[in-house]
């Protein structure tokens, strides 16, 4: 659950900083048919890129603040996270989860009825197979639209207005439709980003200037075009995944048709992503554990069966999330720990009375005999709770070692511990 939050986080914080970037830069250029493109790839590649694991030397905002405010997400070598509280508190995490699947089966169902609906004219009107598209007439007034191969218009304006066939035309051939399935199951996965929202709102506004050029450049003169589109102005509204003549911000369709294109130079302005993306990703990277030689460097909490400090003759040790086969404890795996430390776990009495809580973030070394080393306090709070969760870390029984190659190795385990009162 927690991997899945962490990865809907990351894409958002990548597609809002992508959508600023078109809206900002790209939108008014009048390379509609690149625009379009960079706008879907773009939108796609936010999504991919939280997939990859980056990981930096130096703190980020993700380690330093991301992840330390969301109560179980994992940390950079461990997925397990120990969790004691003074009282029983709510599972912050499953709510989200659901807010989130439910605000995305209402996106999904407002989709849905409006599918339904195109489908249920579609079957209602008798289609016209020809090439390229299959023409349905409506008897009643409608405002005309077109879905996939299938255009409907009123038959009325297919007699007395022309372009208006020509326009829906345009949107089958340029396959606008596919562009707005894919906005929409986009829409349904991030329904909470407003930017997603008005991005999908631009990529119809594109349709529109791609298929008022397709209609100008039939050779069909530009003045009474406009003056079709001020009087079609005013329709419904019916279907959110259909493309429709009756498009709203007619005046930048009308403004867009005066505006000479700018130089195609222009398009290497997409260019200035790179540096963007990259960036937003390192900051978004997890935080490697520190090189041996920085150890010692940090604070150490005395234990009782290994506080001292990690011998640097020993070989190197190995992070956890990069050993062939993880380290196991008592036959299970990180989680397993986590519920044996939070067993063994004592809120202080004194850490109640000063209120004091947050997270201790230790690491220690699981040795290739399965004993546990080196315990040292990443990030603390106060000491009183630092001494209580390395305390009981460094009274850990015996672990199976990891292995690399078929060979046993030093583990390096980041591992988290929440004290929380409530």
């Amino acid at each position: 659950m927690n991997t899945f939050l962490i990865y809907l986080l990351k894409s958002s914080v990548l597609l809002g900083i992508f959508d600023a970037f078109f809206l900002l830069v790209m939108r008014r250029d009048g390379h509609f048919r690149f625009n379009r493109f960079t706008l879907l790839a773009g939108s796609a590649l936010c999504l991919l890129l939280p997939l990859l694991q980056i990981r930096t030397s130096v703190p980020t905002v993700y380690s330093e603040w991301i992840a330390p405010a969301m109560v179980g997400a994992a940390e950079p070598a461990a997925d397990a996270l120990s969790h004691v509280s003074h009282a029983s508190s709510p599972d912050w995490m499953a709510l989200l989860l659901i807010a989130y699947v439910v605000g995305a089966g209402v996106t999904l169902g407002f989709y849905a009825r409006s599918y339904w609906g195109m489908f249920r004219m579609l079957r209602h009107t008798t289609g016209e197979r020809h090439s390229g598209y299959v023409l349905h007439l409506a008897d009643r007034e409608t405002p005309s639209f077109s879905w996939m191969r299938h255009i409907v218009i009123n038959r009325d304006d297919l007699a007395r207005y022309p372009a208006i066939l020509t326009h829906e035309r345009a949107h089958v051939s340029c396959g606008h439709s596919h562009d707005l399935l894919l906005s929409s199951l986009l829409t349904v996965f991030q329904w909470f980003n407003p930017l997603v929202w008005i991005c999908q709102a631009e990529l119809k506004l594109l349709h529109e200037y791609e298929a008022d050029d397709f209609v100008l450049n039939q050779g069909i003169d530009a003045t009474q075009y406009q003056l079709l589109l001020v009087k079609k102005a005013v329709g419904e509204k019916r279907f959110l995944l259909a493309n429709g003549f009756n498009h709203a911000q007619l005046k930048n369709r009308i403004i867009m048709m005066q505006t000479t294109k700018k130089a195609a130079w222009r398009k290497l302005s997409v260019l200035l992503l790179i540096p963007l993306m990259a960036g937003a990703l390192l900051l978004l990277a997890e935080c490697k554990p520190a090189p041996k030689e920085d150890v010692s460097a940090m604070e150490e909490v005395p234990s009782d069966n290994t506080g001292s400090a990690i011998d640097m003759d020993k070989p190197e040790a190995v992070p956890f999330s990069e050993v062939e086969t993880k380290p196991m404890f008592q036959g299970g795996d990180a989680n397993k720990f986590s519920n044996w430390v939070n067993e063994q776990l004592n809120y202080p009495e004194e850490a109640i009375v000063r209120e004091l809580q947050g997270r201790v973030t230790l690491q220690f070394t699981i040795e290739k005999d399965g004993s546990v080393t080196g315990v040292k306090v990443l990030r603390g709070i106060d000491p009183i709770l630092d001494n209580e969760a390395a305390r009981v870390v460094s009274q850990s029984p015996m672990w199976t070692p990891g292995y690399v190659n078929g060979e046993p190795v030093r583990v390096v385990f980041n591992f988290p511990v929440l004290f929380q009162l409530k």
